[in-house]
């Protein structure tokens, strides 16, 4: 005689996937999200530091904001980051994981490098730029187009295949760094022409930062009309469904998988430009700074969308530089300000299941509302 089944307990909650949500809602959510984070990071503040939270926040503020040259800085930061992100969102929204944009960030930092550094006294300056965007452009789409081009033909894996060419990168910057390093032995390249300037991208109204903002500006309306508009932004987005749909349909996914990667690598050879010859003036191995995996971060909090990525990089930075003026002023680590930072992130990331799934009671009756 069997044992009789114990009955199973049916949960009381199950969690279902929206179809769709209006976007004012989803926006709403995010709002909540930020300002329940900043509850808890006034209640963080108060037990760990007996500071006064309200004078943190505009510590935070002031840090940001506070002078013409932060907001400068901080708009700066905000299209570089922004230029990395636009970079990796086509290879994401195809479902091609490039880990690899901070390498092929560099890959165009030292292109633009050895052009300011070998042919800085041998052309004009007008033309030494053209030189070094082009050469930029190429670095940064062959460092991603090597693993496009062994995902397309042998199906490698392309997050370890872009990781691992992050660290080549890494160390051919190292190398040169030291072979042009001044004086040599040093290690450091220092600023490259410093007195004839060659190389260097033009100040636009008298700021220094303000080409960089506006190339990075015109690469977002670029990217949001291939992505959404173009036939090339179309079969990015069959193929990120379905590689078997698209080839269903007559798309070659190979070529697809090669060209994104392409477009790819080309816009972080551009940020590479723009570091180096508008910004820094030098290179280094962190020049990259960690924004080939901040962009991660914001291209996806954003969906994949060129225009919503302007605000999430300009929360990243934004916290991130008011995280250290908090760290400056009170006299706290840098570990605190990252708590804060970490936690403000973690409940906007946490926020984006609430707008992609609802919790609904089970027995759900038709015509009840769910949670």
């Amino acid at each position: 005689m069997s044992m009789p089944e114990k009955s199973r307990r049916e949960p009381k909650f199950h969690i279902v996937k929206r179809s769709s949500i209006v976007w004012w809602k989803a926006w709403l959510v995010r709002v909540a999200a930020v300002a329940a984070a900043l509850v808890v990071c006034a209640l963080i503040t108060v037990v760990l530091t007996g500071k006064n939270p309200i004078g943190v926040y505009a510590t935070m503020i002031d840090g940001a904001l506070g002078t013409k040259r932060r907001v400068w800085s901080l708009l700066q930061n905000v299209a570089m980051l922004l230029c990395v992100s636009l970079a990796v969102t086509p290879a994401f929204k195809m479902r091609f994981w490039n880990i690899g944009a901070e390498g092929q960030v560099l890959a165009g930092g030292l292109a633009t490098a050895a052009c300011m550094i070998l042919l800085g006294n041998r052309m004009p300056s007008s033309l030494l730029i053209v030189v070094m965007a082009a050469a930029s452009i190429a670095a940064g789409a062959l460092w991603a187009v090597i693993p496009a081009l062994f995902r397309a033909r042998w199906n490698t894996n392309e997050t370890l295949f872009t990781l691992m060419m992050n660290y080549i990168a890494i160390q051919l910057v190292s190398f040169f760094t030291y072979k042009w390093s001044v004086p040599k032995g040093s290690g450091q390249i220092g600023v490259i022409n410093r007195e004839t300037k060659a190389g260097w991208l033009p100040a636009v109204f008298g700021s220094d930062y303000l080409l960089n903002i506006l190339i990075v500006a015109g690469l977002t309306v670029f990217l949001y009309v291939y992505l959404r508009y173009s036939k090339h932004g179309y079969e990015i987005e069959v193929v990120g469904e379905s590689e078997n749909t698209a080839r269903y349909i007559g798309i070659n996914v190979k070529k697809v998988i090669v060209r994104t990667m392409l477009l790819s690598g080309a816009i972080c050879g551009i940020a590479g430009l723009l570091l180096v010859g508008g910004t820094d003036h030098t290179i280094t191995r962190d020049i990259a700074a960690g924004r080939g995996f901040t962009a991660i971060m914001v291209s996806w909090l954003a969906k994949f969308n060129p225009l919503y990525m302007i605000l999430t990089s300009f929360l990243i930075v934004f916290l991130q530089k008011g995280a250290v003026e908090i760290s400056t002023i009170f006299g706290l680590n840098d570990s605190f300000s990252d708590i804060l930072t970490g936690i403000i992130i973690f409940f906007i990331i946490g926020s984006e299941f609430f707008i992609s799934y609802s919790i609904r009671r089970s027995g759900l009756k038709k015509g009840e509302k769910a949670a």
